[in-house]
């Protein structure tokens, strides 16, 4: 699969978990919804995470001429999103909310910044160049 596919199909995953991560953040937690919500939201944010391992670091340095700096943040969501499942299992809520918090901060939030810098294939997309 090509770098391109691979940036669309990260796209289908991360705008909607994006969407749905912000609504489960705002809304009452352990509801029915939230629940459903944040199951659909950590099965995105896994699947783009493991996505983005595919594609190869355009911009700055590359371990192994393919990991960047970005790809730290995937390991973290891989990590992160298991953990948050398993400790909101043994009712731990605090440890199941800072690792989601996490995950939407690092992996959305910081990662989402990071794309859209000059140079980077989304802000080619979005703002020409």
């Amino acid at each position: 699969m090509s770098y391109l596919h691979l940036a669309y199909l990260h796209l289908l995953t991360v705008l909607p978990a994006f969407l749905i991560g912000t609504l489960v953040l705002l809304t009452r937690k352990g509801t029915r919804r939230h629940r459903y919500l944040g199951r659909v939201f950590a099965a995105l944010m896994v699947l783009t995470a493991a996505i983005t391992l595919f594609m190869p670091s355009a911009v700055g340095p590359a371990l192994w001429g393919h990991f960047g700096f970005l790809h730290a943040l995937s390991l973290v969501v891989l990590w992160s999103v298991p953990a948050a499942i398993l400790a909101i299992r043994r009712g731990d809520r605090v440890t199941h909310r800072n690792n989601l918090i996490s995950v939407y901060c690092g992996g959305i939030l910081i990662a989402g910044s990071f794309a859209l810098m000059p140079g980077r294939l989304l802000h080619g997309w979005l703002f020409g160049g």
